[in-house]
């Protein structure tokens, strides 16, 4: 059984998952009695991969007689990126966003450019979306994205330059107002009015998550769906989903990073690692914590009514993928760095 009090109680923890040293059985593939993984991942994730890990290695013992120690890494998504290139030496990237681990292939060339043709479903095996998270009672009266710009609305979501989930909400945020107000400008300008009530910008979403409800900041959290979720749970009562009335499909991709994996010898167990998620066992356990399963249909229908029904809008046909969201509005100088001062 899970505890969920981990979620917030000790946000900061990493979890590591550790077999006893056994030889390989007849008839199996040989491998060293022991290997170690590390999973460079973003915030919300951190539960989603403690049972997932567990399950692995399970799986991974009696398939091959081998013992596997999964360790997890957790941060802003963009940051995580970061430390891949800087070194970290991560056997799977499993990010929040194509574009972070894009980042990784452009530099330094850890992985192969197609490296999204390389597992199922574009490498993302879950989905998620964005919603509004809310104080019992919904005190200032949220209903939809246009109510986080309304003056004396303190609204708490992480920063875009660190955090995948933050570039979510952003965008979100901004298509919501281009088809309500008709236009980019537009659009801009209601961004800017929004980000002007944000008293904070954490790292991550897992910092907001904390900054919301442990440190009472703001009146609403811009939050992944499951992270939504996980926040209800844990508190009981004091917490209201409100689902906007548009919102992104949010789509995190998992990769191999094939220099890591070639130079420490963990490419078989990494591949394998990434390709569970997809099975039925990978899946159900996504939909256990609140992700979107992506290929199970058994799942899908398992979990159905734990997700909230919304117009959902893809990053390819709002703002053309990654490359270009990147450009228009995240790198240096471009649209959160015109909009967003603090003085």
């Amino acid at each position: 059984m899970r505890h969920r009090r981990d979620f917030i109680k000790i946000p900061l923890a990493t979890a590591a998952l550790a077999g006893l040293a056994a030889l390989a059985l007849p008839g199996r593939q040989a491998f060293a009695q022991q290997v170690t993984l590390l999973n460079v991942s973003y915030d919300p994730t951190r539960e989603l991969f403690v049972e997932f890990n567990h399950a692995f290695v399970k799986y991974w013992k009696a398939k091959t007689g081998q013992d596997v120690a999964i360790r997890q890494s957790h941060g802003g998504s963009g940051k995580q990126a970061r430390s891949i290139i800087d070194g970290l030496e991560a056997d799977v990237a499993t990010l929040a966003l194509a574009g972070d681990t894009d980042a990784l292939a452009r530099h330094g060339g850890w992985l192969a450019p197609d490296w999204q043709k390389k597992l199922p479903h574009n490498a993302s095996p879950y989905t998620s979306t964005i919603v509004l998270v809310v104080r019992r009672g919904n005190p200032k009266g949220i209903k939809d994205w246009d109510d986080l710009a309304r003056p004396g609305v303190s609204v708490i979501t992480p920063n875009p330059k660190t955090s995948g989930g933050a570039r979510w909400n952003y965008l979100a945020a901004w298509e919501f107002a281009k088809r309500r107000y008709g236009s980019d400008a537009k659009a801009k300008e209601f961004v800017a009015r929004l980000y002007g009530n944000v008293p904070v910008l954490d790292t991550g979403a897992r910092g907001s998550t904390i900054s919301f409800a442990q440190r009472g900041q703001g009146d609403v959290l811009i939050a992944w769906e499951n992270e939504a979720w996980l926040l209800n749970q844990e508190f009981a009562g004091r917490f209201e989903v409100v689902a906007p009335s548009t919102s992104i499909l949010a789509e995190p991709a998992v990769a191999v990073v094939d220099r890591n994996v070639d130079r420490r010898g963990t490419r078989a167990v990494a591949q394998e690692y990434l390709q569970y998620l997809y099975s039925e066992e990978g899946q159900d356990i996504v939909g256990k914590n609140y992700f979107r399963p992506a290929v199970s249909q058994k799942a899908q229908a398992k979990y159905a009514k734990q997700f909230v029904k919304l117009d959902l809008f893809t990053i390819d046909q709002a703002f053309g993928g990654w490359a270009r969201a990147d450009k228009e509005h995240f790198a240096d100088g471009a649209s959160f760095d015109q909009i967003y001062s603090r003085k």
